[in-house]
């Protein structure tokens, strides 16, 4: 099944703020879902995307404290893993009680730093409309803009805020740098520069997506999943804070496999729905980890533009923030998962969970109640029927040595999360003839 427009949608999250706030008025933008192409033709696929995790962080995965607060513009740093000519941009205010005005949106090819570069800065609209309000727990799609792009070209996306910005709904580890202007700087998504953009992040407030204009045959992959679908890379062995070495490279394992499907010449456009610490049968242990996978399935996965596929990976969270779950849960959240993903029509590649006994975050502190679980719930993954292929991540990243841990020449500083090289070899580990596509 082809999922192309939607509207905004609607999710409350209200226990997870402290404080009760009373919402403001707002206008919502609805996108007409286009009728299912044919094979021929054109229609929207997901090019990018960072899930929605929360809107509770101080700081950003380097620690670095957030200054969200009013009439401030934001430069959002993405980079589309299809190009094209005729793109739509995802805002959102998913995980907020009150409304959020977007005054002013542009979008542009990001020439480094804050910078863009002269020329290619477009007018995003929004109904014909130059800004768009987005009420509470909702998010909004831009109407179509003409730029040209490339894969992997680096674009930015300048969003003015004139009203309150504070705690924006974002996604909490992007793997990237954007830049933002003090507050009440007021509306510089005219700045080419990005002189009046002085402050950082390396989280992702307010964009959650662009979609492309691409043949009808293309479609889209979902990578669903927890921080090692993110990206992250940790500093040391604690876990925190992110490496900075890795920031801004694309050195993802959707990354990776997007560039073995393009050399390949497939027809498919990799978009990433993990967050970091996220569980398949709980919410976060903290807000920034993201309501539980059988929670965001719909909005993340089934209701992205020209999803045909899904691989899963999660579950070591479960089993490690803190030990809780049971094989016995785990195995139901799998099956409700791939149930509801096969009765939206979209093809199930479930991933083995990867080892961690030598880590502290989901290892050694949780031995040894926690692997024996993993090692049972893989079983289960390996021989189970119910979806249509199996990545056997584990197997392709274990130390030969001590299956237990990651292969020495895969691990990251805390020995949780892969290295550049492990995320590398978790895409050489994915069968490409596994996904189904459109027109296979």
């Amino acid at each position: 099944m082809v999922r192309s427009g939607r509207g905004f949608w609607r999710v409350s999250f209200a226990g997870r703020w402290l404080v009760a706030v009373v919402a403001a008025a707002t206008v919502a933008v609805p996108v007409t879902a286009a009728a299912q192409p044919s094979c021929g033709g054109s229609h929207w696929v997901g090019s990018w995307m960072a899930a929605p995790s929360d809107s509770l962080s101080a700081a950003d995965p380097s620690l670095i404290p957030q200054l969200s607060v009013s009439n401030q513009t934001y430069r959002l740093v993405i980079t589309p893993h299809r190009g094209g000519s005729s793109l739509r941009v995802h805002l959102t205010n998913r995980t907020r009680p009150v409304a959020v005005e977007f005054a002013h949106v542009t979008i542009g090819v990001h020439a480094g730093g804050g910078a863009l570069v002269p020329g290619t800065v477009r007018e995003v609209s929004f109904g014909g409309q130059p800004g768009v309000t987005a009420g509470p727990w909702s998010d909004v799609v831009s109407d179509p803009v003409a730029l040209d792009f490339w894969a992997f070209q680096s674009l930015a996306v300048s969003v003015h805020v004139p009203g309150l910005a504070v705690l924006p709904t974002e996604h909490f580890n992007a793997n990237a740098t954007s830049y933002y202007s003090l507050p009440f700087a007021g509306d510089a998504t005219a700045d080419l520069t990005g002189s009046r953009l002085p402050l950082r992040t390396t989280a992702m407030p307010f964009v959650s997506g662009l979609d492309v204009q691409a043949p009808a045959a293309v479609s889209t992959v979902v990578a669903f999943g927890d921080s090692i679908t993110d990206g992250y890379v940790s500093a040391n062995l604690l876990g925190t804070p992110q490496d900075m070495s890795v920031v801004d490279r694309n050195v993802r394992y959707p990354d990776f496999l997007q560039r073995r499907i393009d050399a390949a010449g497939l027809p498919f456009s990799v978009v990433n729905a993990g967050i970091s610490g996220n569980r398949v049968t709980r919410d976060g242990f903290i807000p920034q980890f993201g309501p539980a996978a059988v929670a965001r399935v719909q909005q993340d996965v089934i209701d992205k533009a020209g999803a045909t596929d899904v691989i899963i990976l999660e579950g070591i969270n479960d089993l490690g923030i803190p030990i809780g779950a049971s094989y016995e849960q785990l195995v139901a959240g799998y099956t409700d998962l791939i149930n509801r993903l096969h009765a939206a029509g979209l093809k199930v590649h479930l991933g083995t969970i990867l080892p961690a006994s030598n880590a502290l975050a989901d290892g050694m502190i949780t031995i040894p109640q926690a692997n024996p679980v993993r090692q049972r719930v893989n079983t289960w993954i390996r021989s189970q029927t119910l979806a249509d292929s199996v990545i056997d991540f584990d197997a392709a990243l274990r130390d030969p040595v001590n299956p237990d841990v990651l292969d020495p020449r895969y691990a990251g500083p805390d020995n949780l999360h892969p290295s550049p090289a492990g995320y590398a070899a978790m895409a050489e580990a994915i069968d490409l003839d596994a996904f189904t596509g459109r027109c296979r």
